[in-house]
């Protein structure tokens, strides 16, 4: 073998090992055997700390949605913005991070080669949950549509933010937005998205 690892540090290194894999050749030619190899232990290595490959592909989920979370904290920091603006803000840090990122993005993104589980499936369910809170609270404050079902509109946002980071990655934008910086274009959506989102003046006593 050409590395030796103290106790701890070879979980960590077939995880960047098998990330590095997926960044180069994508989700579906991930093996533990190359993983191994690229790390230098033998091929029952990996077994004692992943207890299958797909084991190994929910540690590498868990990876990229610790990142993503620490994008969209980032963005929040020490915001004193209205719910809505929040909600704009946690969207606008998804697509950045995916732009950034699109092989984490890819796998916490195909859930039939990467199910979301443990840690990573915790981490989404936290942001899913922040986003349902601070809709709640811009109804609460009249800012949303009261007549709004939440939950459509949690799905509404997820489906914008993923649509809009799906099309840059899959490189949809020369095709439907040929001038400009794709980022623009996204976040000018996004703006208008958010915009349909809040209630018109003087309807709030009315809805």
């Amino acid at each position: 073998m050409s590395k030796s690892y103290h106790h701890g540090d070879l979980p960590k290194a077939l995880v960047a090992a098998a990330s590095a894999i997926v960044t180069e050749s994508g989700v579906a030619t991930l093996s533990v055997r190359e993983v191994a190899r690229r790390v230098g232990v033998s091929p029952g290595a990996p077994f004692r700390h992943f207890s299958s490959r797909e084991a190994l592909l929910a540690a590498v989920a868990e990876q990229a949605m610790e990142r993503l979370v620490a994008a969209i904290e980032a963005g929040q920091l020490a915001t004193d913005a209205d719910p809505l603006e929040q909600i704009k803000r946690i969207g606008l840090a998804y697509i950045d991070w995916a732009a950034e990122n699109p092989t984490h993005f890819a796998i916490i993104s195909q859930r039939d080669l990467v199910p979301l589980e443990g840690g990573a499936r915790r981490q989404n369910d936290a942001i899913k949950a922040r986003m349902l809170a601070l809709l709640t609270l811009a109804r609460s404050q009249g800012d949303l549509r009261r007549t709004a079902d939440l939950q459509t509109v949690l799905l509404s946002c997820r489906a914008m933010v993923y649509g809009l980071s799906r099309m840059l990655i899959d490189g949809h934008f020369p095709e439907w937005c040929p001038q400009g910086d794709p980022r623009v274009w996204m976040q000018e959506s996004l703006d208008h998205f958010i915009r349909d989102l809040r209630t018109h003046p003087g309807s709030k006593a009315s809805e």
